[in-house]
Order: structure tokens, then C-alpha cells, then sequence
């Protein structure tokens, strides 16, 4: 296993080691399934990517809440980070 997933309704996991772009990625699911996954890019330990197309404007869930908003479609597999997605959190520039 190389990824965890927190929350049944999340749609990104979260890497438990260093991932290799091109990488098929085995993903433990809530339920203990098995779900596989190829990376689009190397991920590092800690980080997320998608486990299905997030569309833009879609939220981006993890801990079964919504951390933020994809600011651009990201395909299964896509690096999930802050040049993708928007916090709707402790922004200063919005109340």
C-alpha cells in the first residue's frame, strides 16, 4: 500500500511514501478495499492526488471535508496541491 484514503467521501489520497510519476499505486480504501491508482506526476509522503477527474470548480475533499476547490480540472492520478486548488479557509482577502 503506498496511499490511504481518510474518508469514504473523500476524493483524494493522501501518499505514505515518496510516489514516481507513471507509478500504479495501490490505495487502501476506508472499507479496506483496494483501489489502483497511476500517478500523473511523482507525489512526495504526505501529499494528495486524485482518485477520480476533479472537475474545476468541484471541492476537493479530505477527512470527509471540503479543504478546498480545484481551480482546474485534474485528472485520476493528478497532483493535488496549492496550484490546483483554492482554500475556501483562512483566506485574509475574503470574509
Amino acid at each position: 500500500m503506498e496511499a490511504i484514503v481518510l474518508n469514504e467521501k473523500d476524493n483524494v489520497a493522501t501518499a505514505v511514501v515518496d510516489l514516481v510519476s507513471g507509478q500504479e499505486v495501490s490505495v487502501i480504501m476506508v472499507d479496506d478495499e483496494i483501489q489502483r491508482v497511476k500517478v500523473a506526476r511523482d507525489i512526495s509522503l504526505g501529499h494528495k492526488f486524485a482518485l477520480a477527474t476533479i472537475c474545476k470548480g468541484q471541492p476537493i475533499v479530505k477527512y470527509g471535508e471540503v479543504i478546498g476547490i480545484a481551480t482546474e480540472d485534474i485528472k485520476t492520478g493528478g497532483y493535488v496541491h496549492v496550484h490546483n486548488v483554492e482554500s475556501q479557509r483562512g483566506r485574509g482577502d475574503r470574509l
